[in-house]
């Protein structure tokens, strides 16, 4: 049954400051952007809340720029916005790479980095991007702003970090030293939920993050320490494949997860 949008409030503040006074005053909110997410729950009759607080307007969580040698990405900067964008391709070209992947034209115009990563599913296809660049996630509230390692940011299944009274406004990437490397396997060639999708930089120190393989996107220490201490591709594989932790579900089952993580850490080793 679809959700009855009637019964639903909307706010739509003017600006930032005033976005995070009603997420502290006004009761639980549910902060929306491009909802690619919230208006399939509500298709099917499972809206994720009542009221929302309608971000789109808020250029304050908009654009891309460089901090020095940080990569500064706007929390609704959109997926199109990032295939664009000549600092994205100078510094992680795999984060265009990702977004291409995600939807269609209308989802990549619409949906935000910022959605995807509060979004917290293990399969959202920019998170391990951010694993392996080690972005740090900037969040603020009325009263404060903390910064948070993206790595740390998740603390279960769809559970994160971040308060109900404040808001992911921006992300930032260090620079990436190696050769990058980004792929995603679907049902289908596009428009598909990952089976599985993996990151890596091959440098003096290996990074490899995977999602779809846990309740949350993860990085590989024990497969990264493995490959920077000399280890070949065929003990690499099983490492990853031990150090994973996937489930059966509708899209896979947990041993192809366990044989295409494995298959996708040698090629990623092969082709960088």
């Amino acid at each position: 049954m679809k959700t009855a949008v009637s019964e639903l409030e909307l706010l739509r503040p003017g600006t930032l400051g005033e976005a995070l006074a009603w997420l502290r005053d006004g009761g639980r909110l549910v902060p929306i952007a491009g909802c690619t997410d919230v208006y399939v729950l509500m298709q099917f009759g499972q809206p994720p809340g009542r009221r929302y607080l309608d971000l789109w307007p808020l250029d304050e969580l908009r654009g891309i720029r460089r901090d020095g040698d940080v990569l500064r990405i706007g929390a609704l900067v959109t997926y199109t916005e990032i295939i664009r964008s000549p600092e994205v391709a100078r510094t992680i070209p795999i984060l265009a790479q990702a977004a291409r992947e995600i939807g269609g034209i209308q989802i990549q115009n619409r949906g935000t980095l910022g959605g995807n990563i509060a979004n917290g599913s293990p399969a959202g296809d920019t998170l391990p991007v951010l694993g392996i660049a080690e972005a740090t996630l900037v969040l603020r509230s009325a009263d404060a702003e903390r910064r948070v390692p993206f790595l740390e940011f998740y603390t279960g299944y769809r559970k994160s970090a971040l308060r109900e009274d404040e808001l992911i406004t921006a992300i930032e990437i260090p620079p990436v030293e190696g050769a990058q490397w980004f792929r995603k396997v679907g049902t289908r060639a596009a428009q598909a939920i990952s089976k599985i999708v993996i990151a890596g930089v091959k440098s003096a120190r290996p990074r490899i993050a995977v999602g779809s393989v846990a309740p949350t996107v993860v990085r590989l220490p024990q497969t990264e320490a493995a490959l920077a201490r000399g280890a070949n591709a065929s003990e690499a594989q099983r490492i990853v494949e031990q150090e994973i932790r996937p489930i059966d579900d509708l899209r896979s089952t947990a041993e192809y997860r366990r044989r295409v993580s494995a298959n996708l850490l040698a090629k990623f080793w092969k082709e960088t």
